[in-house]
C-alpha cells in the first residue's frame, strides 16, 4: 500500500519538470515533521494547469498513471490527498486563468480517478444549490420567486 512519503517520489519520476517547484516547497518548509503535502499538490495543480497552458502536455499521461495508483493503491490519507488535494485544484476555475478548462484534465484521467472526479464535482454542484437556497431564503419570499421564473 501507497503511503503519503510515497506519493512525490513516483510523481517526480512522472513529472520531472514539477521537481523545481518540489525542492522550493520543500525549502519553505524545511524543518517541518509534517509536510503540508496538500499545499504541494496544490502547487502540482498549478503547475499541471500551466503545462497544458503552454501546450507541454507530454508528461500528463505518466502523471495521471501516477494518479490512478494513488486512488487504487493508496492508503486512507493517499487516495484523499489525490482527491482533495489535486483533483480539486484542477477543478478549481479560479486556477483556470488563461484559457484552460477543468475538462480538458478529466479527459485524460482513468477509471478511478474520473470516477472520484465526478463524484467531487457532483459533491460541489450540492453544495452551491444549497448555497443558492439559503441566499433565496435569506432574500424572502419575493426575491426566491423572481428566480425561480427567470
Amino acid at each position: 500500500m501507497l503511503a503519503k512519503d510515497d506519493m512525490l517520489p513516483m510523481l517526480l519520476d512522472a513529472c520531472p519538470s514539477f521537481a523545481p517547484t518540489w525542492q522550493e516547497f520543500l525549502a519553505e518548509w524545511r524543518g517541518e515533521d509534517d509536510l503540508p503535502l496538500y499545499v504541494a499538490l496544490g502547487d502540482l495543480a498549478r503547475h499541471l494547469i500551466g503545462l497544458v497552458e503552454r501546450g507541454e502536455t507530454d508528461e500528463l499521461p505518466k502523471v495521471f498513471q501516477v494518479v490512478e495508483r494513488w486512488h487504487l493503491e493508496g492508503d486512507e490519507y493517499v487516495r484523499e490527498a489525490a482527491t482533495v488535494g489535486l483533483l480539486e485544484g484542477l477543478q478549481n476555475l479560479n486556477l483556470h486563468e488563461h484559457g484552460t478548462a477543468p475538462a480538458q484534465f478529466r479527459a485524460m484521467l482513468r477509471p478511478e480517478s474520473l470516477r472520484r472526479w465526478d463524484e467531487l464535482a457532483a459533491s460541489w454542484e450540492e453544495f452551491f444549490r444549497w448555497q443558492e437556497s439559503q441566499q433565496c431564503r435569506q432574500a424572502g419570499p419575493d426575491v426566491a420567486r423572481d428566480r425561480l421564473h427567470d
